[in-house]
């Protein structure tokens, strides 16, 4: 059938870029289908069931659903792994679900996803905010300090558990174990958001995954970092001290009751072939990592992060975030500059960096390009006055005066964000990426805030939450 005449608007916009010869740095991490087998493609949609004999059942697991679930188990190290066909969020949202009853405490980082939030508004919790460390040269939150748990544990000993992002959005990894230690010494659960992370149990030249380090439950984005569909996520238990029959339960009111049977067998996929070639993926993806890092180490006014910047933590070598301050160039710039010129599509910037994702799908020839497109960068503005250091300056929370179930709940107005100061945040307020909320529902709108959300704006970055016109929503 000719489709020249057809009106279908996005099946044309996705095509167009994915045939357009790119350099994929960005999730999900098959990159454009490269770390899948053949065959797998070539029969795509047979494999789009639903549920009849054979295939078995998401929400109540007999067949081959279980026995897929428990391999998974078995190849990350879990008592219990639970496929997600809503992503990670589900995921998050539903350990929410299953650890707090409307009014109950949970200490979170504030470098958490919006998904973090989500879930606490729909428990009704009321969230504890750990800061977390920030690097003043990239611009960007680092570790969450087990010292900073302990305390918030000691001011809040009724809270019923922890959340904490590791690794962050930049690779980086807080020292799970002493913060699992200090958490179940106090008898309260661990929940990791790990949804950069799925890659890190096949490799011990990476991080330990969570879930061995000692988190009662993990949470992990296949599609971020494996070889599999956007959308498929991994949920690991391993505790006696989680509720199975609740947190089952929760999944089923947050996933779709008709799952996709593609996501799911991707995620069985993907833990087969890293389960099986793991290893050797990971090890041929850091070589090429690490000479791509000698390369950049050359150029005198481009820095790349890595382990010597970490204090307390530790480094995803396979994480790859350039800082362009001493070129006096934007990471949004460079994103625009490696789109347009170079057909390189990274996953991210922020004001001083340019953060690409790297997986075993990657090539020799993508680092390659990369690394010619950044080197003719850097040169192009060899010279220039670099970005001044204190325009992203460590973030101070806004203080949270209400609950933020309450807040989305009370009537809200859209005001001009210079009109905020002082009102009650009804909305999740996200640069996105990476979904860290700058402000949240119950917070105060701090003249910080407002100026943070201006700095992003006018440097060409995108702010979700906000209403037209630059206006924010405040409890009226």
């Amino acid at each position: 059938m000719e489709m020249e005449n057809w009106n279908v608007p996005l099946y044309r916009a996705v095509r167009q870029y994915s045939s357009s010869n790119p350099i994929p740095f960005h999730m999900p991490g098959h990159k454009l289908g490269r770390g899948i087998p053949g065959e797998f493609l070539e029969n795509l949609e047979m494999l789009d069931v639903t549920e009849i004999n054979g295939t078995d059942n998401l929400h109540h697991p007999e067949g081959a659903i279980k026995e897929a679930q428990l391999l998974a188990a078995e190849a990350f190290g879990a008592d219990k792994t639970y496929f997600l066909v809503n992503g990670s969020s589900c995921g998050i949202m539903a350990s929410i679900l299953t650890l707090c009853k409307p009014g109950d405490k949970i200490i979170v980082g504030r470098d958490c996803h919006k998904s973090v939030i989500n879930g606490i508004i729909l428990a009704g919790a009321h969230p504890v905010y750990v800061k977390p460390e920030f690097d003043n040269n990239f611009g960007i939150s680092t570790v969450t300090a087990p010292s900073a748990i302990e305390e918030a544990l000691g001011r809040h000993p009724d809270a019923m558990g922890v959340l904490i992002t590791r690794p962050n959005y930049y690779g980086i990894c807080s020292d799970i174990e002493e913060v699992a230690g200090i958490v179940h010494h106090k008898g309260k659960v661990l929940v990791v958001d790990e949804a950069h992370g799925a890659h890190l149990n096949f490799s011990d030249k990476l991080p330990e995954s969570s879930i061995k380090l000692g988190a009662d439950v993990c949470i992990q984005s296949a599609h971020k970092t494996l070889p599999a569909f956007t959308q498929g996520a991994y949920l690991h238990v391993r505790s006696s001290d989680v509720d199975l029959e609740k947190l089952e339960f929760n999944l089923r009111i947050l996933q779709t009751t008709s799952p996709s049977y593609i996501i799911m067998v991707m995620l069985d996929m993907a833990r087969e072939i890293m389960a099986k070639s793991g290893e050797r993926l990971i090890d041929n993806l850091l070589h090429e990592i690490r000479a791509f890092r000698e390369q950049v180490g050359r150029l005198e006014n481009i820095e790349m992060l890595s382990k010597d910047n970490i204090t307390g933590g530790e480094y995803d070598e396979t994480r790859i975030v350039l800082n362009f301050k001493k070129a006096g160039i934007t990471g949004f710039d460079v994103d625009r500059i490696l789109r347009n010129e170079y057909n390189v599509q990274i996953e991210m910037a922020d004001f001083y960096n340019a953060l690409c994702i790297a997986t075993v799908a990657d090539r020799k020839e993508d680092f390659e390009r990369l690394y010619c497109a950044v080197s003719e960068i850097a040169a192009r503005f060899a010279g220039n006055p670099p970005l001044p250091d204190n325009i992203i300056k460590e973030f101070e929370t806004a203080p949270l005066v209400m609950n933020p179930k309450e807040a989305v709940l009370n009537k809200g107005e859209a005001v001009p964000l210079d009109r905020a100061v002082g009102r009650i945040c009804r909305s999740i307020v996200t640069p996105y990426p990476p979904g860290i909320p700058v402000v949240c529902p119950g917070e105060i709108v701090t003249e910080n805030v407002v100026e943070r959300i201006y700095i992003i704006l006018k440097a060409g970055g995108k702010v979700n939450g906000l209403e037209s016109n630059e206006e924010i929503c405040v409890v009226s």
